[in-house]
């Protein structure tokens, strides 16, 4: 079994920053893209961020270009998402996925594991 914890998430003031991980165990190939998306209440999961196998390319959906970036630890199967000036429209619970392969991916139907997501909540 595969399995992906997020952690860092919270309630912080517009202009702020968090930042997310996410630590994916179990049965994982060791050679895997990771991503980010997030899902706010009555609204479908978007994608956030992605970054492959190796972190050596990521791609970061418009609505949070500039401000957030994702990032790994390859060798503890880790992602994170440094999130700075945050926004009141970012607000949503993000998780944490991984897929059965190297190269990053947007779509959510190309990824095979999920977390359970954590809460980020800003206050404008």
């Amino acid at each position: 079994q595969v399995q992906l914890v997020e952690s860092g998430g919270g309630l912080v003031q517009a202009g702020g920053s968090l930042r997310l991980s996410c630590a994916a165990s179990g049965r994982i190939f060791g050679r895997v893209a990771m991503g980010w998306f997030r899902q706010a209440p009555g609204k479908e999961r978007d994608f956030v961020a992605a970054i492959n196998y190796n972190g050596g390319n990521t791609y970061h959906a418009d609505s949070v270009k500039g401000r957030f970036t994702i990032s790994r630890d390859s060798a503890k199967n880790t992602v994170y998402l440094q999130m700075n000036n945050l926004k009141p429209e970012d607000t949503a619970v993000y998780i944490c996925a991984t897929r059965d392969g190297t190269g990053l991916r947007v779509a959510r139907n190309e990824y095979d594991y999920w977390g359970q997501g954590t809460q980020v909540t800003v206050s404008s």
